[in-house]
């Protein structure tokens, strides 16, 4: 995502992560950090900068702070699943993004986490992360009063997309999904993990065939939030015995023979063919919402002439995720003050004025998908 930050303002690229609600930039010094190729940020040089204190209503917003020893500022540790870390100071700044007319908009105040020790799975042409999630520091949840709401949507381009095709995002009012064809399904709040995007999803049809989230024999009711809406995560995670029998369904369904167990390829199920399969069709059904999803979210290549199914496993019986794969060619609107999300096929490739905005729109662009195989997908935004 691409935005300034300061005063005199500095262009910043960053990752978008709806699974997060920190905003957090690398900044001067940096002392143990991932390496960047833009200049990083130095709040010195900016008249707008300035540190939170420790103990006041700012700092209490994130969990994990702590009192530096010499200034009293607020200090901050943040952690994301795939052990990626932040350490630094929270502070506020000016943030300059664009408006839908091309005008700059400052958004002064604006309280994000100046990092000094950063490492984990980043790439050198990201600056920091954007945290979209629920929580109250994330970028909708402080800028939304000043748009109408806090509300945002996006539209995902596909894998394999021209780099030179943008997929947009729009910030408060007016970046509703509305129109025919659009399914809703409400949000589940959760006291633990409060930044995520909890939806509950009932099952999901191969075709015609209808596998439900729990096993058939079980007794148990499906639990309410067992799955999260994540930009951040490439692929869908789905409990152990659930994605057993739907890659089990899939590979019935499809004609062609899979690969046969390839240590390069890990334990998924993967065919060989020059374009992605043909007709195979899944349905996601969430509360109230069928969402179908075509090969184009179902298979992704991740060799030439080879395309694996986009699910895998996970051992967490907490909750599953809802990937950014199966979210492409989708208008996803998160709506905070609804407490709904939205869908719409769209094709995202083709989407290039969204929904008018009381605000700001940045440009998404389309995200490097050799990063399959790993825990969390870097998207990078640029312009």
């Amino acid at each position: 995502m691409e935005l300034s930050i300061g005063t005199p303002p500095v262009k910043t690229y960053a990752q978008v992560d709806t699974g997060s609600d920190l905003i957090w930039l690398q900044c001067i010094p940096c002392t143990n950090c991932y390496k960047q190729l833009n200049p990083m940020f130095d709040p010195q040089s900016s008249s707008t900068y300035s540190n939170i204190a420790y103990g006041s209503e700012s700092c209490s917003k994130l969990y994990s702070t702590s009192c530096s020893p010499d200034q009293n500022n607020c200090n901050y540790t943040y952690s994301y699943e795939d052990d990626s870390i932040t350490e630094g100071v929270l502070a506020q700044e000016t943030l300059t993004l664009t408006s839908t007319t091309g005008k700059p908009v400052a958004l002064k105040g604006v309280i994000f986490g100046c990092g000094h020790n950063n490492n984990g799975v980043f790439n050198d042409k990201e600056m920091g992360i954007i945290g979209l999630g629920r929580g109250p520091l994330s970028l909708v949840s402080q800028i939304g009063s000043s748009f109408g709401g806090k509300m945002f949507s996006q539209c995902l381009v596909p894998f394999h997309t021209n780099p030179s095709i943008t997929s947009p995002m729009s910030f408060g009012k007016g970046s509703e999904v509305l129109g025919n064809g659009v399914v809703s399904t409400p949000l589940v709040s959760k006291n633990t993990h409060q930044a995520f995007y909890f939806v509950t999803l009932l099952g999901i049809s191969v075709e015609d065939i209808n596998l439900p989230f729990n096993d058939g024999s079980s007794l148990e009711p499906i639990t309410k939030g067992n799955m999260v809406i994540d930009s951040g995560t490439p692929t869908t995670l789905l409990p152990e015995d659930f994605y057993h029998r739907l890659v089990e369904e899939v590979r019935n369904k499809v004609a062609l023979d899979p690969i046969p167990i390839d240590p390069t390829l890990g334990y998924q199920l993967c065919y060989r063919t020059p374009t992605n399969l043909k007709g195979t069709t899944l349905t996601a059904h969430f509360e109230g919402a069928d969402v179908l999803l075509t090969p184009t979210q179902i298979f992704i290549p991740v060799q030439d002439g080879i395309f694996c199914f986009a699910f895998t496993s996970t051992f967490s019986n907490e909750y599953g995720i809802y990937g950014n794969h199966a979210q492409s060619n989708y208008l996803i609107g998160f709506d905070l003050e609804k407490q709904l999300v939205s869908f719409k096929a769209t094709d995202c490739t083709n989407l290039q004025d969204a929904p008018s905005i009381n605000g700001v729109l940045p440009n998404v662009l389309s995200a490097p998908m050799y990063l399959l195989l790993l825990p969390l997908l870097l998207i990078i935004l640029q312009n």
